[in-house]
């Protein structure tokens, strides 16, 4: 009998133990409520920056002023450290048209002005016109001021908008440096590749503005 007691006595402190174990774990979970909402609130942002990266690649009149944009500035400019002026411009002003649509400020003539840039750009390319770094600088920003403001009205709508906007811009300078690899690579080839990818371009947007005029 005294054997049985000790081990009822036992199963009853193991239970004891369990229980309280199970009160202690509960009460640290409780004590510690942010951490379920802070994996959610990662998980929210990751998916921002993924949309917002995604955002520029599924537009193929973006993605081709972007790449076109990266591409014309390896072709044509005439000092290394001049490569990435042209793209970096791009992408300051982009951002800030992007800021602009996200507060609700827009203008007139988004879309011809977006399918204008990727006629002028392929022009560009075609041609391999020079011009000078403040002229290309000026003209490749207030292509992008545009760009911007069709992109920052969609991205409003997000969920952590922010983070897809810092998305958007990444998923931006990588298209721009696919595009500078792309020209530096057939800067020195045969002249005919070049001209016929701008007059792709040119064409592409050619067919854009009669779209939308």
């Amino acid at each position: 009998m005294l054997h049985l007691s000790k081990s009822k006595a036992s199963l009853n402190a193991k239970k004891i133990v369990a229980g309280l174990s199970a009160v202690v774990l509960a009460g640290a979970a409780y004590a510690h409520p942010g951490a379920l909402a802070d994996t959610h609130v990662h998980a929210t942002h990751l998916d921002g920056l993924l949309a917002g990266f995604m955002h520029p690649l599924t537009g193929l009149d973006h993605l081709a002023a972007m790449l076109a944009v990266g591409f014309w500035s390896a072709l044509t400019a005439r000092r290394s450290s001049a490569v990435m002026l042209a793209p970096l411009a791009f992408a300051a002003m982009l951002l800030l048209g992007a800021v602009l649509g996200m507060v609700g400020w827009s203008v007139t003539m988004v879309e011809p002005v977006i399918a204008a840039s990727v006629l002028v750009l392929g022009l560009l390319v075609l041609g391999r016109t020079h011009i000078t770094a403040s002229v290309a600088v000026s003209l490749v920003g207030a292509f992008a001021l545009f760009h911007g403001l069709a992109h920052g009205a969609e991205l409003a709508a997000m969920a952590s908008s922010s983070f897809a906007l810092a998305g958007m811009v990444l998923a931006t300078l990588v298209l721009h440096l696919v595009g500078v690899v792309a020209g530096r690579s057939l800067r020195y080839q045969n002249v005919w590749k070049t001209r016929v990818l701008g007059l792709g371009l040119a064409g592409f947007g050619a067919q854009l503005l009669l779209a939308v005029a």
